[in-house]
């Protein structure tokens, strides 16, 4: 693994770098190595003032005047320059996050290009419509921009998460203000750089970094955001939405997911088994809608169980730089240590460890590497059958018929997404309709795109990413009626 010197990083506002106001940085660390690789500006409530007064300025200015297919010019441009500049915004990800740089550069960072040159199709599609209505009116609508708009991101996917949000809320002519985690910042402060070079006017795109409890919460409490947009979990969701009642902004939540993987005994079991993987282990498991509930029809459970076991334990982690690795370093200490707490809570509570189970070592005595763990005799009141681990660690649920499936993937505080195996059409709409989930997946798993909704039941969250449906939670309907009486 290689050492990068450590970067320097500050907050991008109306256009400019600067310092945070009273000097303060956070360091972020590299999960593979546990070094320092760069120190970023933690800003102050006078910085979320000056985003917030830059993103106001932007969109009663140059942002605001700007026609809907000029807006929809510059948005293309980004997702061009994302991908010509993929290698290094890859590099970027895979360091501070831990993730192979397979899945940085070869999935993240063209799903994020993707994303941006999606919406720039929409930006002059947007508008509003003619309405009968009794009398002698004329009755028309606008749809309109919300306003300043604070994006508030994870760690897990760092540049896509953001693009999810920014991209669209643009294509509808708001402004944006992005607080990136503060484990994974760089990605946000590589867009801005972006954003800039393409010729987005100053204060439409600003990047405040620092912790979430501090510079998330002025935001989310801020008079001068019109929107929230946040993806993370549950918990913070939460508080999320009792802090902006006050000012009533608009929230859209995307949050945990403890999702079920569903196989009947007539699926096409090896495929079911590279599912049953791939949903979990996808992205060390650190995806909010990782199949983290492997539910087997008792009558194949142990021959299943036991073959994907065997693949898990030849998933072992290595190098996140090495293009050849598939499985990373879990994104920091907190979470590793997060994650061994949930094996032992199982344990404890009776579920065997069928793979994995313990720390990884990749052959340097560092990093933050875990085993693919698996566990068998998970029974549904247990607590790694009901809460959000958010690692590489499965439970498995048995289930005798049809019925109990669904009981058992609906007996579930979220509701992000599921899946289901079976060679049975009917079987597999049947069970979608029943299940109680944002998306499902029959035959596959960890399938997007940009053009398809994405967003929770339940305590999942609300509101959806993605597709046409997105761009409802960045516009907002004005009714305009004209007299045209004698």
């Amino acid at each position: 693994m290689t050492t990068t010197a450590v970067m320097r990083k500050q907050l991008f506002i109306n256009g400019e770098w600067r310092d945070a106001t009273g000097g303060k940085t956070i360091e972020v660390v590299n999960p593979a190595t546990e070094e320092v690789i760069a120190e970023v500006a933690s800003a102050d409530k006078s910085d979320v003032d000056a985003a917030v007064a830059a993103a106001r300025a932007a969109l009663d200015g140059p942002w605001g005047k700007l026609s809907a297919r000029e807006r929809g010019k510059l948005i293309w441009k980004i997702g061009e320059k994302l991908l010509e500049k993929a290698d290094e915004i890859a590099r970027l990800e895979t360091l501070h996050n831990g993730k192979p740089i397979f899945e940085s550069r070869q999935i993240e960072v063209p799903a994020s290009a993707e994303c941006f040159q999606y919406y720039a199709g929409w930006a002059d599609k947007i508008h509003g419509e003619t309405v009968p209505v009794k009398g002698n009116y004329l009755t028309y609508t606008l749809r309109e921009p919300v306003g300043v708009v604070a994006a508030i991101v994870p760690w897990n996917f760092p540049l896509l998460l953001t693009s999810w949000k920014v991209a669209p809320a643009l294509a509808c002519g708001n402004t944006v203000i992005i607080k990136p985690a503060s484990q994974t910042p760089l990605p946000a402060l590589a867009l801005a750089e972006i954003a800039h070079e393409v010729g987005l006017p100053a204060g439409v795109i600003n990047v405040v970094t620092g912790p979430g409890s501090k510079v998330g919460q002025m935001l989310v409490e801020h008079p001068g955001i019109d929107k929230i947009a946040f993806t993370g979990d549950t918990s913070t969701g939460k508080g999320i939405m009792k802090g902006s009642a006050d000012t009533l902004k608009r929230i859209t939540l995307e949050l945990g997911g403890k999702s079920p993987n569903i196989v009947f005994p007539d699926a096409d079991l090896d495929a079911a088994i590279r599912g049953a993987t791939t949903g979990i282990f996808y992205g060390k498991g650190e995806v909010c809608a990782a199949g983290s509930r492997l539910l087997v029809d008792t009558s194949i459970k142990s021959e299943f169980v036991d073959k994907v076991a065997a693949r898990a334990r030849k998933m072992m982690p290595g190098d996140p730089l090495d293009p050849k690795t598939r499985l990373g370093a879990i994104s920091s200490k907190k979470q590793l240590e997060n994650n061994l707490r949930y094996i032992e809570i199982g344990k404890k509570e009776g579920a065997q460890v069928v793979a994995g189970g313990g720390r990884a070592d990749i052959g340097t005595g560092k990093g933050y590497f875990l085993q693919p763990t698996v566990f068998d005799g998970v029974t549904p009141e247990m607590t790694i059958a009901r809460e959000e681990i958010f690692g590489p660690v499965l439970a498995t649920i048995e289930f005798a018929d049809v019925d109990e499936a669904i009981a058992r993937a609906n007996d579930s505080n979220y509701g992000l997404a599921a899946a289901v195996w079976t060679k049975d059409i009917k079987k597999a709409h049947y069970v979608a309709r029943k299940l109680q989930a944002g998306t499902v997946w029959i035959n596959t798993y960890n399938i997007y795109d940009t053009a398809a909704p994405f967003g929770g039941y339940k305590q999942s969250g609300f509101g959806r990413e993605m597709s046409m449906h997105a761009l409802e939670h960045y516009t907002q309907v004005k009714s305009v009626w004209v007299d045209l009486n004698q």
